[in-house]
């Protein structure tokens, strides 16, 4: 047994700044608490009406079921770090954080990527977007991403927690950040660097791919549609998804595809905090607040609400 496995593992958090530890607990615990009944509330009004046999609404729901797991990952943890100054994690603790954390970023990535295909046929197949996109389909396609996005980083997060970690108990970060626990290690982590970024690359490439084919494809036939309220119905019907990929996939490149040596933990926490906690949160404010569909039941349900009161 190596010494971590015994010791676990110092979360160096945001220690750097002491004299702002409470107001960074009162800031990260009011995002927390935002996000929590916000992914909650996307769930429960879709599934609560006609919208959850709607493909759209279905993947819309996975991805806040997604949102909700990912924001409870490492925010509990980094808001104990804040408040009690208790910066310890265990190694199993630590594992399993690293293996969720990769996991649900996995499931984000292939979850964007069939919302983009729905929004593909829906846009360039109108006519046979009820048939392509069936009820079966979409419980296959969600099915498929989350036993793909769990069994993905199982080989390597089984070969990481076999490492020897003797250089340094210190993880300069407030999770337990693949990168860095690579560094800690004095064995060499080169087959298991090697085999991230081809599992990896097995993921995001291909999502990448078929996120930006899809919309060149909608793009393409936006522009062909003749009427400016069609063409405007038409992208309205995908700016909200646009949007979240844009963030996502544009703060997991600046924190991950670079080399190793220009990796720089004073540029990886702010980034890393965007999607680990600010796009779970603002997830459901992005759809709620374009989706005229998701609007019009929370407010009908509030005007129940008040007609009982």
């Amino acid at each position: 047994m190596n010494q971590s496995s015994s010791s676990g593992f110092i979360l160096q958090g945001f220690s750097d700044y002491p004299d702002i530890q409470i107001p960074l607990f009162c800031l990260f615990l009011l995002i927390y608490l935002l996000t929590l009944p916000a992914n909650v509330l996307i769930l429960i009004v879709i599934y609560q009406t006609s919208l959850f046999y709607i493909p759209m609404y279905f993947f819309l729901c996975n991805l806040a079921f997604i949102d909700l797991c990912a924001s409870s990952v490492s925010q509990p943890k980094l808001l104990s770090i804040l408040l009690r100054r208790d910066n310890t994690i265990s190694f199993g603790g630590c594992i399993t954080q690293l293996y969720c954390f990769i996991a649900l970023t996995c499931a984000e990535f292939v979850s964007l990527t069939v919302m983009a295909y729905d929004r593909y046929v829906a846009i360039c197949n109108p006519l046979r977007y009820l048939i392509v996109m069936n009820r079966r389909v979409c419980v296959m396609l969600v099915i498929a991403c989350w036993m793909f996005s769990f069994a993905e980083p199982m080989s390597h997060t089984v070969l990481i927690s076999h490492l020897p970690f003797c250089r340094s108990r210190t993880i300069d970060h407030f999770f337990c950040d693949p990168s860095i626990l690579l560094t800690l290690s004095c064995a060499s982590s080169f087959p298991i660097d090697m085999m991230t970024y081809v599992l990896g690359s097995l993921v995001a490439l291909p999502a990448f791919a078929l996120t930006v084919a899809s919309y060149t494809y909608i793009i393409s036939t936006i522009i062909k549609i003749h009427s400016a309220t069609g063409r405007k119905k038409a992208f309205s019907t995908c700016t909200s998804h646009l949007t979240v990929v844009s963030l996502f996939y544009g703060t997991t490149i600046i924190t991950y595809v670079r080399p190793m040596s220009q990796y720089s933990s004073t540029l990886s926490k702010p980034f890393s905090f965007v999607y680990i906690a600010l796009i779970p949160l603002i997830n459901p404010f992005i759809y709620t607040l374009r989706n005229k569909d998701i609007k019009q039941h929370i407010s009908n349900k509030t005007e129940i609400k008040r007609g009982h009161l």
